[in-house]
């Protein structure tokens, strides 16, 4: 899917410039994957930059963890009824909070910091992989209405954000 494609907008349901929950979260996968790769070409003397970006990067996972948690899991589960797929999707959400909550405890001095946020980068990598080629097609196939879905999404990111 190219970058353009992933932060396309809809208008279904009558709301012009509404995004669907698909594509608010693939736009979310490719902002988190983007910091990243910024992350990893940092130099090792980029310590600043380096706690800002981490900070950045896990404000923007517990964001999009905790809507897909909150709304959209929910959802899935629901209508696509396939409880071990979004059974596995929380559990690589608990394993990816544990490190977001050591790093955030961190410096980039610390030991084991740049390696801490490259396994959070793989396990990111690949908990999208799984959703974008197996969740998201069968919640698209389901029938569930992604513009409404997309909308409840958008507002409590925003109010999360707002939080952090």
């Amino acid at each position: 899917m190219t970058a353009k494609s992933t932060q396309s907008v809809s208008t279904q349901g009558g709301m012009p410039g509404a995004q669907d929950a698909i594509a608010l979260l693939t736009a979310d996968h490719r902002e988190v994957s983007d910091m990243f790769e910024q992350f990893e070409n940092l130099s090792d003397r980029a310590k600043a930059t380096k706690a800002k970006l981490t900070e950045k990067i896990c404000n923007a996972l517990i964001a999009h963890t905790t809507i897909e948690e909150e709304i959209f899991y929910p959802a899935v589960r629901e209508a696509v009824k396939d409880e071990d797929m979004v059974d596995e999707a929380v559990v690589e959400h608990a394993s990816a909070k544990d490190l977001i909550q050591q790093l955030q405890e961190m410096n980039p001095d610390d030991d084991l910091y740049d390696a801490k946020v490259k396994v959070l980068s793989e396990q990111i990598e690949h908990h999208v992989k799984e959703e974008e080629e197996e969740m998201f097609e069968k919640a698209r196939k389901s029938g569930l209405d992604m513009i409404q879905l997309g909308q409840e999404m958008a507002q409590r990111k925003q109010e999360i954000l707002a939080t952090l």
